[in-house]
């Protein structure tokens, strides 16, 4: 079988579906949703620097056609690996 590949919406990098982070709108209630569900979706590496620009420039928003809520933002920085995250000096 073919491997499913995807691209970030922040870096463009493409790469394996497994290796991004899956962000939904649900359909039909156009919630915003992450990992789960059936509707338009967006992908982002679990990077900082991925979900720094995608937040500033809302790039996830614009791809699902939806606002995305901070509450959302706040759960994927906390996936984020201490050890990965760069010292902001």
């Amino acid at each position: 079988m073919k491997p499913n590949y995807r691209r970030c919406v922040s870096c463009r990098q493409v790469k394996l579906k497994q290796d991004f982070w899956r962000v939904v709108r649900i359909f039909p209630s156009g919630n915003v949703e992450l990992d789960q569900g059936m509707g338009r979706s967006a992908y982002i590496c679990p990077q900082e620097s991925c979900l720094q620009a995608a937040q500033k420039k809302n790039r996830l928003g614009r791809s699902l056609h939806s606002t995305v809520p901070d509450t959302l933002y706040q759960i994927l920085w906390e996936r984020i690996d201490p050890s990965d995250r760069q010292q902001l000096s």
